[in-house]
């Protein structure tokens, strides 16, 4: 797992570790999908309550999140998946800056929804192709 990667694992920050510390590459990326999505959903509630501080930390993280399951895609075999992935994952970003700039609500729940399709479309991948190795995520 790159350094990208391992950060945005640290950024999900799981409240329960051993979960994840010897969990196979698919659900270490649902765990990835689902710290997005429960950080943006933070951020629209430290919206809702006027906490620009917590705003921007949990945008961040959640920015963080997404640039780290960027980094987890193929880039060495690139395909359209890849790179449609790719764009997506880079206007979620966009997307999460412009909603902390402008306070906007809409743009967060804008990218919840596409990070929810793209978890929709990660947990039909058939169970033969979910059989990896685990690895084993180191420190945090």
């Amino acid at each position: 797992m790159n350094n990208l990667a391992q950060s945005a694992l640290s950024q999900y920050q799981a409240t329960d570790n051993s979960a994840i510390a010897y969990a196979n590459p698919h659900v270490l990326i649902l765990k990835l999908i689902d710290g997005a999505i429960e950080r943006i959903c933070q951020a629209k509630g430290a919206i809702q309550q006027g906490d620009s501080g917590a705003k921007g930390k949990l945008i961040g993280k959640a920015i963080g999140i997404i640039s780290g399951l960027d980094a987890c895609l193929d880039s060495e075999h690139k395909n359209d998946l890849v790179n449609n992935l790719e764009a997506i994952y880079e206007y979620m970003n966009m997307r999460l800056l412009e909603a902390n700039v402008e306070n906007n609500i809409g743009k967060l729940e804008e990218v919840a929804k596409l990070m929810g399709e793209i978890r929709t479309g990660w947990m039909q991948i058939p169970d033969e192709a979910k059989q990896s190795q685990p690895i084993q995520v180191v420190g945090k």
